[in-house]
């Protein structure tokens, strides 16, 4: 498995992560990714399955970096103190590695939810700060109201079929050092598997590629969004042989022409 520096901590997670929105696989999945390297799993307070992940990293915590997130409707100052609790009750651990911010509320002022969110790192109940769906300028905001820490993460739809951060998103992250978190990967799937009907002339690249690196249609479209310098993905798996499957994603490298071909595919 390829390691990438989340943001400037110097920190290394891996590329690929075990993503648990809408997840219903139970334990064994996420136990065959934590042993094939895919370390890092992301849930949140709102997909109900912190229970879950706690369940898997029971013995194991100090090989797994947590990724879980406050509810975008629990943005006051208490209420997110008191969602890090819960989270923590859940996941059957003392600490949370990366704590994100689910998505923007300006019915919340943003001072007091980055106040809180520092409050919960100077505590040592959070190690790192993220967000996710947010925008440029609403990181920009965010961090203006942090005085010792700096967000790290951006948890944004991203992939073939979606390549919207590229026009500014994908550039600030990269400048700012902040890693950016690819959900949905696969497009709900419609990245992992040939049409039975008439194909289209960008899955028939995808399928063209695949058949050349011989590796599947997934591990091809994960692997280009990993080709970014500072993009991870957490794809979801509900069974152990799509989870090594996606762990097989990693450890190699689309070409150049390859990575070409795909862009102007799927443009």
């Amino acid at each position: 498995m390829e390691m990438k520096q989340l943001g400037n901590t110097g920190v290394m997670v891996p590329e690929i992560g075990l993503g648990t929105w809408n997840y219903k696989g139970g334990v064994l999945p996420l136990r065959k990714g934590i042993e094939l390297g895919a370390t890092l799993i992301d849930t949140a307070e709102g997909y109900y399955t912190e229970d879950i992940v706690g369940k898997a990293i029971k013995g194991i915590r100090d090989k797994v970096f947590i990724a879980t997130k406050v509810s975008g409707r629990h943005l006051g100052h208490d209420d997110i103190l008191g969602a890090a609790e819960g989270s923590l009750r859940l996941l059957q651990t003392d600490y949370i590695d990366l704590y994100q911010i689910h998505w923007p509320n300006p019915s919340f002022p943003i001072k007091d939810t980055m106040r809180a969110m520092e409050t919960l790192t100077n505590r040592g109940i959070v190690r790192y700060i993220g967000v996710s769906n947010f925008s440029v300028e609403e990181i920009k905001e965010a961090q203006s109201f942090m005085k010792n820490h700096r967000i790290v993460s951006n948890q944004v739809l991203y992939n073939l079929n979606n390549r919207e951060i590229e026009e500014d998103m994908l550039p600030y992250c990269h400048k700012n050092q902040i890693t950016v978190m690819a959900y949905t990967p696969l497009d709900n799937g419609n990245l992992s598997k040939a049409s039975r009907f008439l194909k289209s002339q960008k899955m028939k690249m995808l399928e063209d590629i695949a058949s050349d690196t011989k590796k599947t249609m997934a591990q091809v479209a994960l692997n280009w969004c990993t080709s970014h310098e500072n993009v991870i993905v957490i794809p979801k798996s509900n069974s152990v042989e799509r989870t090594m499957e996606n762990c097989k994603a990693s450890g190699w490298r689309l070409s150049f022409e390859q990575i070409r071909r795909l862009d102007e595919a799927f443009s």
